[in-house]
This record gives structure tokens, C-alpha cells and sequence, in this order.
């Protein structure tokens, strides 16, 4: 039996190592490799790649020039994660607040990372 597809996000920064550094500080990342300018990270059970931009590969552009993606984490402490991201660096988005959905409350803020990167950090309710 072949296992399930994996979605992942890679996110072009504009250096790889101080994108690493600033992640496992920030975000509680763990690498999983790194190539030098790619590297492999996970937040918990999930896997995210990071890619130095190349001018020469319109794929691999600044993030200033990536506007409609938005990352997103789900964890029981969307307060926390959100604060600890906002003291190393991040640019506070939305607050972290409650919002009435069809299954329940949802606890949802975010930030900007340092890179250009928009994150929405949540509950788990939507997963449920």
C-alpha cells in the first residue's frame, strides 16, 4: 500500500542560513537537511523547505514578489507560538482572538516573518 501525498510549502528567502537560524529559534523548527542556499525544516509533523532566491528562475523570486500565499500552523498554543515568533523578529499580523465558526470557537492570529512570509497560527479546531 503506497502512503497518503504530503503537501509542503517552500518559501524563497533571500539567505538560506539566516532563514534557518531565524526559524529553529523563532518557530521551534527542526532541520532535516541542508544543501547550502536549500534546506529542509519541520514545525512538529510537518515538513517546509526554504530556497535562497535566484533572479535567474522567476520560480525562486523574492517573497516581496509572492503575494497570495499565506502559511499556516495549527498547535494547541497559538498565543505562545505567535509571541515567541513576534520577540525574535516577526511583525505582528491579526491578534490572536476568538472566532465563531461552524464547528466552534477557533483561536486564530499571525504574524509576518523577517522574510516577507505572512503566517496564520491557530487551534487545531479545524482539523478536527
Amino acid at each position: 500500500m503506497s502512503e497518503p501525498p504530503v503537501i509542503s510549502v517552500m518559501l524563497i528567502v533571500p539567505d538560506a542560513d539566516a532563514a534557518v537560524t531565524w526559524y529553529r529559534a523563532a518557530l521551534g523548527a527542526t532541520e532535516l537537511w541542508n544543501l547550502g542556499g536549500v534546506a529542509g525544516l519541520r514545525i512538529g509533523g510537518a515538513p517546509f523547505f526554504l530556497h535562497e532566491a535566484n533572479p535567474g528562475n522567476p520560480a525562486e523570486t523574492s517573497p516581496g514578489q509572492v503575494t497570495n500565499v499565506r502559511v499556516e500552523v495549527f498547535t494547541d498554543d497559538p498565543d505562545g507560538f505567535v509571541a515567541r515568533a513576534v520577540a525574535a523578529g516577526a511583525v505582528p499580523g491579526s491578534p490572536v482572538v476568538d472566532h465563531q465558526l461552524p464547528w466552534g470557537t477557533h483561536r486564530q492570529g499571525g504574524f509576518t516573518d523577517p522574510f516577507g512570509h505572512r503566517w496564520s497560527v491557530g487551534d487545531r479546531s479545524p482539523l478536527r
